[in-house]
């Protein structure tokens, strides 16, 4: 027996969806990429990230959505594959027969994207003509009768190309606000006809695209994924007991598995961002599957075996459904049942991928370069070959950038040291990782990066300053500065003995007076007040020269890091410039020249600058990350990743 089978039992034990029996209870869930052609066909792209998935070991592997109309009114990204014509047929067939290369279920989904649709048109359609609260969406039309009817029959259809593409199971998407969710909620359905009104007919449209599909495809397993609480209640959206209802009158049409989940893009709370606990959204799981006669999946914030394991072992959960866990390393289900989970690749729940997705560009990850490139051997994703000529590399700091530079040199065979002059390894990512709400989840990722360098035979020494005589005297063939950044000290005043750095209060090395003054604009600022409102007890200010705080921060985070700022009651200076830190308050110029003056009993300097303690001129030196110029931290893994496959 496998150690992860030993250790997960109910994990690695086979499932059961109608006919077909699973190798395992891990379903990898569906994403868009963004790969394929803007026409609707599967590219190659598309096919090698499917097939990286369905090698890493999951029992289930469930393609992007696929758009079902000709007029692409379901099409919700410019990537995304098309089902429409039997012409995509042979297309969708390439990764049906990738996928089942690895004793994989094959699962193709359908999805219309309702009010988040109609890419390339100036509409999107759903039941009814509610506004937007997204801006970057476009107006909805509403949907006739024939519209329905003729959408119900592009499902039917589409399910029917996807047996004869070759896949196992046909799954419908209705979450997070497309166009099935759309129907089924109070807040987007306002009809007074057959398709809305009571939870009943809301629930028809759906009941119908199912009941449809299973007459077509006969025993075929069908698989949906619907929402079991959509968090709208701040615009009238159904209750979690109409849902429940609404759910079971659509799974009871011919479902053999329901994927639950929470919340729509539109929704005004946190749903899969660290500041949401693991496991959190079990109980939305375990509502259906006590009140349903089918397996329930679950995908939101179940990144660690442990979670999904345990709720499986109470009842409370059937299959451990995962999305950017499997985007960060399509290699977790096999990694975990060879007992080799300390080189899972962690998620950090950041979602640049949801960012790059919602702006149009292709599928990218913080902490895997390497996606998108699968079928690129220079990119590593199966491994990097030994280089032609050993080196030896000296790589100084053990940040993001210097760990992830160090790992990749020692896999292909370079003799590799790495110095820190602190005590530990993570720099900026180990002192973000004291903030609150899911931040110490960072150090998941330095973690993973430090035991590969060991893993690879990288020597790290921490507690160790370079100098240029140490540089000197270790005649390294390469040299790379990965020093990071540090605030910036250009500010007259900065030296005053009640000015601190800002790293130092993320790591618990200073006391802070009542009255903090924050000098930065972007996440760092953010971040840092955001562990001072959590300690509590200080009057906060942030000093910046944007129009807005957190310019950097992804989408799916400042709104609510605003939020938070709000009600922390912090003091937002924008589009002033600081003059200077005189004694007792900090000089600021605004718009028009005009001065402010913010009192301080302890002024945090948070505007960060690349840190360049050594000047390194010889060709073989190289300087990446923040040490080049200050960015975030999917930045300094890419940097870092690039120069390693160079070396």
């Amino acid at each position: 027996m496998k150690p992860g089978a030993k250790k997960y039992p109910h994990i690695f034990s086979p499932g059961k969806i109608g006919k077909l029996e699973t190798k395992n209870r891990i379903k990898y869930a569906s994403t868009e990429t963004n790969f394929n052609y803007a026409d609707g066909w599967v590219a190659d792209k598309e096919v090698a990230y499917m097939e990286a998935q369905a090698r890493g070991g999951a029992g289930i592997i469930t393609t992007q959505g696929a758009f079902t109309d000709e007029g692409g009114e379901g099409k919700g990204y410019v990537g995304m594959m098309a089902i429409w014509d039997d012409k995509f047929i042979p297309g969708l067939k390439r990764i049906a027969d990738v996928i089942h290369k690895y004793d994989a279920l094959a699962c193709l989904q359908l999805m219309h994207c309702g009010r988040v649709g109609g890419i390339h048109l100036d509409y999107t359609v759903g039941p009814s003509d509610v506004p937007q609260k997204l801006p970057r969406f476009r107006p909805p039309r509403e949907m006739t009768v024939a519209d329905i009817e003729q959408c119900i029959d592009e499902h039917i259809k589409a399910a029917v190309r996807t047996v004869e593409a070759g896949f196992d199971i046909v799954e419908v998407s209705g979450i997070v606000g497309y166009l099935l969710s759309n129907f089924l909620s109070s807040y987007t359905n306002t009809r007074t006809d057959e398709f809305g009104g009571p939870p009943e007919k809301r629930a028809e449209f759906s009941r119908r695209i199912v009941e449809g599909i299973r007459k077509a495809i006969g025993d075929v397993p069908i698989s949906i994924r619907l929402c079991g609480e959509e968090l709208l209640f701040d615009r009238g959206g159904s209750t979690p007991e109409e849902s429940l209802l609404m759910n079971k009158i659509v799974c009871d049409a011919g479902v053999d598995l329901l994927s639950v989940t929470a919340g729509w893009q539109e929704s005004p709370v946190s749903v899969i961002s660290r500041d949401v606990e693991m496991g959190h959204w079990l109980y939305v799981a375990e509502r259906f599957k006590n009140n349903l006669d089918i397996p329930v999946s679950m995908a939101y914030r179940l990144f660690v075996p442990e979670i999904p394991e345990k709720a499986m072992a109470d009842g409370r959960l059937d299959f451990w459904e995962m999305c950017r866990p499997m985007i960060a390393d399509p290699m977790l289900p096999n990694k975990i049942l060879e007992g080799a989970e300390e080189e899972i690749r962690p998620c950090m729940a950041c979602n640049i991928c949801l960012a790059r997705l919602f702006r149009d560009a292709e599928l990218c990850c913080m902490v895997r370069p390497s996606l998108g490139h699968e079928s690129e051997p220079e990119y590593g994703f199966y491994g990097f070959p030994k280089a032609g000529k050993k080196k030896k590399v000296l790589v100084v700091g053990a940040g993001l950038a210097g760990l992830q530079t160090a790992a990749i040199a020692a896999e292909k065979g370079h003799d590799v040291t790495v110095y820190e002059k602190e005590d530990h390894v993570g720099g900026q990512f180990a002192a973000a990782s004291n903030g609150p709400w899911g931040d110490s989840e960072f150090m998941r990722l330095v973690n993973y990066l430090e035991g590969q360098c060991r893993k690879h035979g990288a020597k790290i020494e921490t507690g160790t300053t370079v100098t240029q005589e140490l540089l000197d005297k270790e005649e390294a063939d390469a040299v790379v500065l990965a020093t990071g950044a540090l605030p910036s000290t250009d500010v007259p005043g900065s030296d005053k003995p009640n000015v601190v750095n800002c790293l130092d209060v993320l790591r618990g090395k200073v006391e802070l007076g009542k009255r903090v003054v924050i000098l930065g604009a972007t996440g760092v600022a953010i971040s840092t007040a955001l562990f001072i409102i959590d300690k509590g007890g200080h009057e906060i200010s942030i000093v910046g020269e944007t129009k807005k705080l957190g310019l950097d921060v992804n989408p799916s985070y400042i709104w609510r890091y605003r939020k938070k700022l709000k009600g922390g009651g912090v003091e937002q200076i924008t589009l002033h410039k600081v003059k200077e830190i005189g004694d007792g308050a900090v000089l600021a110029i605004g718009p028009e020249g005009k001065e402010a003056e913010v009192p301080y009993d302890t002024v945090v300097l948070a505007d960060m600058t690349p840190n360049t303690p050594l000047k390194l001129t010889k060709g073989n030196a190289f300087t990446i990350g923040d040490a080049l110029i200050t960015r975030r931290g999917n930045a300094a893994i890419l940097d870092a990743y690039k120069l390693g496959m160079k070396l």
